[in-house]
């Protein structure tokens, strides 16, 4: 069975390694974006040794529905086209290469979180339990038939790291199986339900301004869903950026008389503000201009009050 591959990301390598070891099938290609559109994804991951390595030719597109790229990939001849990492949906034309026969990945449990950026989102939705999906790509949006899903927990401190990551073991558990289903012809797609369907809107590096206004648990939240491999949750001091990589939510009994936003307590590794509720985060992780931690008594946030 000749299998092509398309995306650009972490989730498209580990479907490749487990196609690149199925008995039965044969990778005709992998189909990738150029380097200079690597920026496309913040989880970019380039396919090219690992294509090298199984002896994969590979073809960089910036658009996989572009009639030179529907005929190099039409070249191929795939018995099925894995679509995994590639931010573009699949047009007829594409989809008619393989026709009945394209296959998506999604880290969310279809029919529930169609859409855009859904790891974000699982965390800042506070879902209990998520899965990652397997299914046929249609006309839709993560619509079309499920073929394997596999439901887990999500933990109370979880972060997009963490559930990235478990996404992608999932993915690599269900894929050997159902390849054999797919070879052997037994796979039984099943129809999504409607009535359960809900969509995650596309979420940019902005969504991730934090409001110190808020409190602490949905401070910390939003901290955890924005971080690797995403922008990563921000915040201003003065003209400059702050990006909060980590963070844990802390008690603030003696700074009561703090305004929300303002780093109350400095150590050379860490630094805590104030949210609010009057709790806080004592922030471990963090990206900006300088390498020592913002003054005491300084106020993040897009407007700052007081001055550092």
């Amino acid at each position: 069975m000749r299998a092509v591959i398309i995306g650009a990301v972490e989730g498209t390598r580990v479907a490749f390694r487990c196609l690149a070891a199925a008995a039965g099938w044969q990778l005709a290609g992998v189909v990738t974006l150029p380097l200079a559109l690597a920026g496309r994804h913040s989880d970019f991951v380039d396919l090219a040794p690992d294509a090298e390595a199984a002896g994969c030719p590979v073809l960089r597109v910036g658009n996989a529905n572009h009639p030179d790229a529907l005929a190099a990939i039409a070249d191929l001849a795939p018995d099925y086209l894995f679509v995994i990492g590639w931010s573009q949906l699949c047009g007829e034309r594409l989809r008619t290469i393989a026709p009945q026969r394209v296959i998506g990945f999604h880290p969310a449990p279809l029919p529930r979180l169609r859409g855009r950026g859904v790891i974000p989102w699982t965390i800042l939705l506070d879902e209990p339990i998520t899965a990652s999906t397997l299914f046929m790509i249609d006309a839709g949006t993560d619509s079309g038939p499920v073929l394997a899903q596999h439901f887990f927990h999500v933990a109370p401190d979880e972060t997009a790291a963490s559930l990235y990551a478990k996404h992608m073991a999932a993915l690599a558990r269900m894929m050997p199986p159902l390849l054999g289903e797919l070879l052997a012809g037994t796979a039984e797609p099943r129809e999504q339900d409607i009535r359960c369907a809900t969509w995650a809107a596309r979420r940019r590096p902005e969504d991730g301004e934090i409001d110190w206004t808020k409190p602490t648990a949905e401070v910390w939240r939003r901290i955890r869903a924005c971080g690797d491999p995403y922008p990563g949750a921000r915040t201003m001091l003065g003209g400059e950026r702050i990006i909060i990589a980590d963070a844990q939510p802390v008690a603030l009994p003696g700074h009561l008389a703090a305004l929300e936003g303002q780093v109350v307590e400095r150590q050379e590794n860490s630094f805590t503000v104030r949210c609010g509720d009057g709790g806080g985060v004592r922030v471990t992780a963090w990206r900006w201009s300088r390498s020592d931690p913002p003054a005491l008594h300084s106020a993040l946030g897009l407007q700052p009050r007081i001055s550092s």
